[in-house]
């Protein structure tokens, strides 16, 4: 059974008010932060290994377009002020808006912003539709940070795959995976709670 409203959120909140807003984007901003944390630097690349895309997908799908895109844009507001929010790093605030990783980071604005648009259809219902959302997602991600990152460092297309997509591929399939698989689960009990 599929159900009729939107997003995650808005099925489980139908009636948020300002507050519960302020509260998710909060809490939203406070887990992309946690798994940001989550750092593994890969040798010759500026860009380490997170978990932080993990978290984009899961805000996007379960927070829906306009939520999703709220928090996250407080999130890149929070770490622009010089909140310790972005994975660690030499360069903080600003400056790590605009330096070679930064454009993984837009990437990640504006994937939750589709995600959560395809969300918002019930994308994230069925593993048929949730998965290549989520691809999407994820091609949305690297395409800005690749391109970012090829104009900063001034490097050939060969070096910033090389440094900027191959050694995260693994590790995006398996948050990809877990996203995928784990939303539909949970629709599927919310519908037969909702149908009782």
């Amino acid at each position: 059974m599929s159900i009729s409203t939107g997003s995650l959120r808005a099925t489980v909140f139908p009636h948020s008010t300002a507050l519960t807003h302020a509260s998710f984007i909060v809490g939203g901003t406070l887990f992309i932060t946690a798994l940001a944390q989550i750092a593994i630097p890969v040798p010759g690349s500026p860009v380490p290994v997170t978990g932080q895309t993990l978290a984009v997908y899961l805000i996007g799908t379960t927070f829906g377009a306009r939520l999703g895109f709220a928090t996250f844009a407080t999130y890149l507001l929070a770490g622009i002020a010089g909140a310790p929010v972005f994975a660690p790093a030499a360069t903080q605030g600003l400056a790590r808006l605009t330096g070679a990783t930064g454009g993984y980071l837009i990437g990640m604005l504006v994937a939750v912003l589709v995600l959560g648009a395809l969300a918002d259809r019930k994308a994230d219902q069925k593993f048929k539709t949730s998965f290549p959302a989520l691809i999407l997602g994820s091609v949305i991600v690297f395409a800005f940070g690749l391109i970012w990152l090829n104009v900063s460092l001034n490097l050939t297309w060969a070096q910033t795959i090389s440094a900027g997509l191959a050694p995260f591929i693994v590790g995006e399939v398996i948050k990809i995976a877990i996203t995928a698989t784990s939303l539909p689960l949970i629709w599927r009990k919310i519908s037969k709670k909702l149908s009782r």
